[in-house]
């Protein structure tokens, strides 16, 4: 039996066209990118190769394009060292459905007393309010973060609109784009600063960059040799960085192609799951991320349905985030209302350019009876 994965949110295969570009920066292209001869000279063309090739796809300039080890550094570097660099300004507005990345990095910045921390309240799909982040904004904002699309329920956010007000306030805008690249039309205008990480486009794992706007003050986190231009020392991953390069291109190549696809499996996916009792969907009905699907499941518990799919080699994962002996359910699903009976027997799942239409109707063949299974031994009951 073929394993399936529906897990493409965690992250995706290496695409066959990006480990080729990669393969000879492992042994044939292996000079420090720092030095001065020809071995260090080909890969520091290597590095700067890429960087130009991901300022074009993005229509940005090269200049703009910082390499790090992936978005969580790419976040924290964002929001750390833009708040560190403003010293007068003290305030700073995070949504409630952030990745752990910038709420954590939010949250370290309220530890040390310098900072209030707000978190922007969002509806019952997700979505953030620009006319919220307006209210709660100061004289004194710093930063403004909201990320391009939710990575549990698939929401995308209003960017371009929240952008706009961050610049009539003289506020710096952050956007976690994660979730967002080769998956929705993207626009760079107005943003300050933009977080991507490799592994979630069929790149590799360990790499990914932040755009930085050309005159954004940032403090680095990072400090040695003053590699990227001071702002993240350490060697670079040079196979990483070219494999990146090759991952936004792929994603912005095909995208029209794969979004279209994605799409009629997340409508066909929404449609039958909810023909399920006791079943809701937690996110946007339409116009979300098109490879994200969440739903919750009266009676169960995400945890047991994501093991009893994987018994049937299906690979999903739970929404609920229950990593803690209390069992606390996903901020994000608690942040849109879901009660916590549903939070719990949440499920998320998340198709990629290598899906097919027969992975999906498997799934949808073996799902009812695995929901019915765990409900027939839970002592919760549908409707209760």
């Amino acid at each position: 039996m073929d394993r399936i994965y529906l897990d493409n949110s965690a992250t995706t295969p290496l695409a066959d066209s990006v480990r080729a570009a990669m393969e000879p920066y492992y042994q044939e292209v292996y000079g420090n990118p720092t030095s001065l001869h020809s071995f260090g000279q080909r890969a520091r063309k290597a590095i700067e190769d890429g960087r130009e090739s991901i300022a074009a796809d993005l229509g940005v300039s090269r200049e703009e394009i910082v390499f790090t080890s992936g978005a969580t550094e790419a976040d924290n570097l964002a929001i750390l060292g833009a708040a560190m660099a403003a010293p007068k300004r003290k305030h700073v507005l995070v949504s409630a459905v952030e990745h752990h990345a910038v709420l954590h990095a939010a949250d370290w910045l309220a530890s040390t007393g310098d900072w209030m921390v707000e978190r922007i309240p969002v509806d019952r799909v997700g979505r953030v309010d620009p006319d919220t982040v307006r209210s709660m904004m100061r004289d004194d904002t710093v930063l403004v973060s909201v990320m391009a699309g939710n990575n549990e329920i698939g929401t995308v956010q209003p960017i371009e609109a929240i952008a706009a007000l961050c610049r009539e306030r003289g506020a710096l805008f952050h956007t976690d784009g994660v979730q967002a690249i080769g998956k929705r039309d993207l626009s760079l205008d107005g943003v300050d600063l933009f977080a991507a990480s490799a592994h979630k486009f069929n790149g590799p794992k360990g790499t990914g960059f932040l755009f930085i706007r050309k005159g954004t003050p940032v403090v680095p986190l990072v400090h040695g040799g003053g590699h990227e231009r001071g702002l993240r020392s350490g060697t670079e991953n040079v196979s990483g960085i070219v494999g990146t390069a090759a991952a936004v291109r792929l994603a912005i190549t095909e995208r029209t192609d794969v979004v279209e696809r994605l799409l009629g499996y997340r409508e066909r996916l929404v449609r039958e799951v909810l023909k399920i009792p006791g079943t809701r969907l937690n996110g946007q009905r339409e116009g979300g991320l098109p490879h994200i699907s969440n739903f919750s499941f009266q009676g169960i518990e995400g945890e047991s349905l994501v093991m009893r799919l994987d018994e049937h080699g299906i690979a999903t994962s739970t929404g609920s985030a229950c990593s803690s002996p209390d069992l606390e359910p996903s901020h994000v699903l608690v942040a849109i209302g879901v009660p916590l009976s549903m939070a719990h027997g949440s499920l998320r799942v998340s198709t990629g350019r290598q899906t097919t239409e027969e992975e999906i109707e498997r799934f949808l063949s073996v799902l009812p009876n695995v929901v019915a299974n765990l409900r027939a031994i839970s002592p919760f009951k549908v409707g209760e």
